[in-house]
């Protein structure tokens, strides 16, 4: 019956990958299935999607009624949308996600150093074979399952999750078009060094299987032209065209920088919830706010920002008092040790500083530590200046977010380091994330800075956003399959 009410109507679908799906499927008090949207900036893009072209949506299940919709359970939906689950062994699924993806990925792409204590060789090479490589072929199996009930344009791949499975799917369904986002950065080729020559070799030849490969900025698409030139012997590189010849296959290499969603943050801003958070949260009269907002991920350089907003305090006892810093951050991957060790010294930097510097009326930093979206969106809102210093990351959403929701001419302190500074670095105030001394200049500069001067930055700021939203990005993605995927019959059995 779900196959059927798919292709009525003869209309071609997207099928979109990514391990985290914009929907999670509870039961409320009287056991009806609900959707709730899922969370993080994916979700939020997936959702987006979905509107401007019907979707189906293969994810790995997130919470038990996921895991009965895996289970052969149907997701709730309509003709336009529909959320499908792959569940994976635990085990599997562990090594997969939190070792693999998480721990070696995520930290090898930011360039951070590997967390050498809970990874060995030996570990690295199991969270490879029995989890990395095990679920991309779980995924790839049920592409290809999916691909055999009719009309899809395309599969869209997303992020670091599914380096292996394009190949997988290409040598069962050599006609199907594939494209992939890298949400994340890619690094130079010597980064890559850090595993073993077999598996970088095999992550560039499963992304080469796509026909369209993008990323965030134009360096990180650079930088995987170059990897595919050092790793792959038997690769055609062209730097000039961005495309690289590869197993009989050629793939086109570009970027295309991800943006936020203006219309959910006009909503946001009206709603009660919003307008009550910014109420609790409003600094005390003739206060200037420093506000950061991130997921709790060493990535972010977290505390680094915070020993600059110290030594601010140091060298500038005239602000005692006078700036506070307001920090939501976000809980992540709870379940791996290098998290849980991050999250204690973040609070101990935080607990530091508010004994050094407080007061019976003043505490220099407060410190929010749970989900909260529109708190956060509501914190953005208020800020003097915006702390946004990654060690590196693909895009960073909130250095976007914040101009569109900041009433207060607020300053933009933006790393050189995010993909975001190639768009907004105009307007923004430019760091070397790694430099705390550097970063705690740049505080001071957006505290002191002239009220015309902060006011032509944040107008430029909300139209450079404004130029290329969420929907622009998604359409053209959307373009590109139009302009080269070919249109499939109703029935590819």
């Amino acid at each position: 019956m779900r196959r059927q009410a798919r292709t009525a109507g003869q209309k071609t679908r997207l099928l979109t990958v990514s391990n985290r799906g914009p929907v999670e499927f509870h039961r409320d008090e009287d056991g009806k299935v609900i959707a709730v949207p899922g969370q993080g900036g994916l979700a939020t893009a997936l959702r987006v999607a979905a509107q401007l072209y019907p979707t189906t949506w293969l994810s790995s299940p997130m919470t038990p009624v996921d895991r009965e919709m895996a289970g052969g359970g149907f997701a709730p939906g309509d003709t336009e949308s529909e959320s499908l689950f792959v569940a994976a062994d635990p085990k599997a699924y562990d090594l997969f996600y939190g070792c693999f993806a998480n721990e070696v990925l995520w930290f090898l792409q930011h360039s951070l150093p590997l967390p050498e204590e809970e990874l060995t060789a030996e570990r690295i090479e199991e969270a490879w074979r029995d989890g990395y490589v095990a679920v991309n072929q779980a995924f790839a199996d049920r592409i290809v399952e999916e691909l055999q009930t009719g009309a899809f344009r395309a599969v869209i791949f997303h992020d670091y999750h599914f380096y292996v499975s394009p190949r997988l799917v290409r040598e069962k369904r050599p006609e199907a078009y594939l494209q992939q986002f890298v949400h994340i950065p890619w690094p130079s080729p010597e980064v890559w060094e850090r595993l073993e020559p077999e598996i970088v070799h095999r992550i560039c030849d499963g992304l080469l299987a796509n026909d369209s490969l993008v990323f965030q900025t134009p360096d990180s698409a650079r930088a995987f032209l170059m990897t595919c030139r050092a790793v792959l012997a038997d690769a055609t590189v062209d730097l000039i065209e961005s495309t690289v010849e590869h197993a009989g296959h050629g793939t086109r290499v570009w970027s295309n920088g991800i943006s936020v969603d203006i219309e959910e943050l006009a909503e946001a801003e009206e709603s009660p919830e919003f307008s009550r958070y910014r109420y609790l949260l409003r600094p005390s009269p003739g206060q200037k706010t420093i506000v950061r907002v991130d997921r709790l991920d060493p990535t972010k350089n977290i505390i680094a920002g915070f020993e600059a907003y110290a030594r601010l305090l140091e060298d500038h006892p005239e602000l005692h008092e006078r700036v506070h810093f307001l920090a939501q951050v976000f809980p992540s991957r709870s379940d791996v040790a290098t998290y849980v060790r991050y999250q204690d010294e973040v609070q101990a930097v935080v607990q530091s500083i508010n004994r050094r510097f407080g007061s019976l009326h003043w505490k220099p930093i407060r410190l929010l530590f749970e989900h909260n979206r529109m708190q956060a969106l509501a914190a953005m809102s208020l800020y003097d200046v915006l702390l946004v210093n990654p060690l590196a990351d693909g895009m960073n959403l909130v250095a976007k977010e914040g101009p569109m929701l900041n009433t207060r001419d607020g300053v933009l302190v933006l790393s050189k380091r995010a993909g975001a500074f190639a768009e907004l670095g105009c307007a923004a105030i430019g760091i070397d994330p790694q430099d705390v001394e550097v970063t705690k200049d740049a505080l001071y500069t957006a505290l002191t800075m002239t009220p015309i001067e902060r006011r032509e930055r944040a107008v430029r700021l909300r139209q450079t956003v404004r130029e290329r939203d969420l929907r622009d990005w998604f359409r053209a993605l959307l373009a590109d399959i139009e302009g080269h995927a070919p249109v499939p019959t109703t029935s590819a059995a």
